[in-house]
C-alpha cells in the first residue's frame, strides 16, 4: 500500500513538472515573437514597414510636389473678398552704367525703406497661393492689410538683398523666375539659391522659359515656353508654380488660352491696378515700383492704384 501512494505521488508531481515546462515554454514563444516585431518596426531590416526594402518603395511613390500651394489655414468654405495689391520688383541694386532700364533698379537701402513703411501702414506681404485660398476657401489673410511682392526674370539681388529684408520681417515673396534666366555671372539666381528662397517660404511661379513676347510666337513656340516651362520647374524644384507672369506684360486671347491649358490657376499683368476675386484671374493687376519711389510715394501709388480699370483683353 505504501508502495502505490509514493508512486501515485511521484506521478502527480511529474504532471505539475511537464505544466510548468509547458507553461515557461509558451512564454518564451510569446517574448520571441515581441522581439521580433519591435525590431521589425524600428527598421530591424528585411521588407519590413521599416526596412531598406520599404524605404525604397515610400521613396519611390513619394510625390515629386510638395503641396498644391504654399498657402496655409483652414477656410471657411465660402469665398473669400480680399482685394490686394500686387506689386513688381525688378533687380534690388543700383542701376549699373548703361543699364537699358535704369528705372527697374530699386537700391537696398530703398527696398528697404520702403518695406518698413508697408509694415508701419499695416500691410504684411501674402503669396499668390494664400490669395487663391482667401478667393475660393476663405482661408484669412490676416492680420492686418495683405499685399503681394513680386520679384520678376530672377536677378540674383533679389535674394541677397531682398529676402534678408523679407526675412526681418517675417515676410516673404514670389519669384516669377524664368527657366533660362541671367546666368550666375550676369547677375543671375543660381539654383541653390532658387531652392534657398523656397526654403525662406517664397512662392516660385514663371515668365515662362526665356522671356520671349509670347504674342508672336506659333502655337508651338507659345506651348513650349508656357507649359514646358511650368513641367520642368516642377521637376526641378519639387513646387507647384500656379502662377504664370507675362514677360513684358504682354498677352492676347492665345496666350492666355495656353497659359489656362497649362494648368495655371492665373497669371499677372503690368496694368497697375489691386487684384480681387472679381477679375479674370489670368488678367490679374500689378503695380511696378521704380527706383526712386520714397516710401511716402509709393504708399500714395498703392492707394491710387485702387480706384483703376481692369486690365484690358489684350497688351499691349
Amino acid at each position: 500500500m505504501e508502495a502505490r501512494r509514493r508512486e501515485r505521488i511521484r506521478a502527480r508531481s511529474a504532471r505539475v513538472r511537464r505544466r510548468r515546462l509547458t507553461a515557461l515554454g509558451s512564454l518564451v514563444a510569446i517574448v520571441v515573437i515581441v522581439a521580433v516585431v519591435v525590431a521589425a518596426s524600428a527598421g530591424g531590416g528585411g521588407a519590413s514597414s521599416g526596412g531598406p526594402a520599404a524605404r525604397r518603395e515610400s521613396a519611390h511613390h513619394r510625390p515629386a510636389i510638395r503641396g498644391g500651394s504654399t498657402a496655409v489655414g483652414r477656410g471657411t468654405g465660402k469665398p473669400g473678398h480680399a482685394i490686394v495689391p500686387i506689386l513688381m520688383y525688378h533687380v534690388i541694386n543700383p542701376p549699373i552704367a548703361g543699364a537699358p532700364y535704369p528705372g527697374l533698379y530699386v537700391p537696398a537701402p530703398e527696398f528697404a525703406a520702403q518695406m518698413r513703411a508697408l509694415k508701419a501702414a499695416g500691410w504684411h506681404a501674402v503669396t499668390m497661393d494664400q490669395l487663391e485660398a482667401n478667393w475660393t476657401r476663405g482661408v484669412p489673410l490676416g492680420p492686418g492689410r495683405p499685399i503681394v511682392l513680386s520679384f520678376d526674370n530672377g536677378y540674383q539681388s533679389q535674394y541677397t538683398n531682398a529676402l534678408p529684408v523679407l526675412r526681418q520681417l517675417g515676410w516673404v515673396g514670389v519669384e516669377n523666375i524664368q527657366l533660362t534666366g541671367l546666368p550666375p555671372s550676369q547677375g543671375g539666381l543660381t539654383q541653390a539659391q532658387v531652392r534657398g528662397l523656397l526654403a525662406a517660404g517664397w512662392e516660385l511661379d514663371t515668365q515662362g522659359i526665356s522671356h520671349a513676347d509670347l504674342i508672336t510666337l506659333s502655337p508651338s513656340e507659345l506651348h513650349y515656353q508656357v507649359a514646358t516651362a511650368r513641367q520642368m520647374l516642377r521637376q526641378r524644384y519639387g513646387v507647384p508654380v500656379n502662377w504664370f507672369c507675362y514677360p513684358s506684360g504682354h498677352y492676347d486671347s492665345n496666350v492666355i488660352a495656353a497659359v489656362r491649358s497649362a494648368g495655371y490657376v492665373g497669371s499677372t499683368t503690368v496694368v497697375p491696378g489691386w487684384a480681387s476675386r472679381a477679375d479674370d484671374s489670368y488678367r490679374l493687376p500689378r503695380l511696378r515700383v521704380l527706383g526712386g519711389t520714397s516710401p511716402s510715394q509709393l504708399l500714395a501709388q498703392i492707394a491710387a492704384a485702387q480706384s483703376a480699370s481692369p486690365p484690358p483683353p489684350s497688351y499691349p
